[in-house]
């Protein structure tokens, strides 16, 4: 499901217009990445958890060369999935 398929089921479902679907989309979006940039966990109860990853310094190797690297620490985003969304999937 793309963004804007995700808007017209949502101006669908709560009787909205289009724009004001996108508004409401677009901020959730928003306050979500806000949240993650901030360094917070955000919770959405029934559905999952968004928050920062940090993956450890490691070495690694250029494929090209065969040269030892060392690739820094990393701060990446993610989800896990909530028990309800689990169970709906299994």
């Amino acid at each position: 499901m793309t963004k804007n398929q995700l808007i017209e089921k949502v101006a669908r479902k709560a009787n909205l217009t289009k724009r004001a679907a996108a508004d409401a989309v677009n901020q959730t979006f928003n306050l979500i990445k806000d949240g993650l940039v901030k360094g917070e966990k955000v919770v959405i109860t029934g559905f999952g958890t968004f928050l920062i990853r940090s993956r450890a310094a490691r070495r690694g190797r250029n494929p090209q060369t065969g040269e030892t690297i060392q690739i820094p620490t990393k701060k990446l985003p993610g989800f896990t999935a909530g028990k309800t969304i689990k169970r709906l999937i299994k």
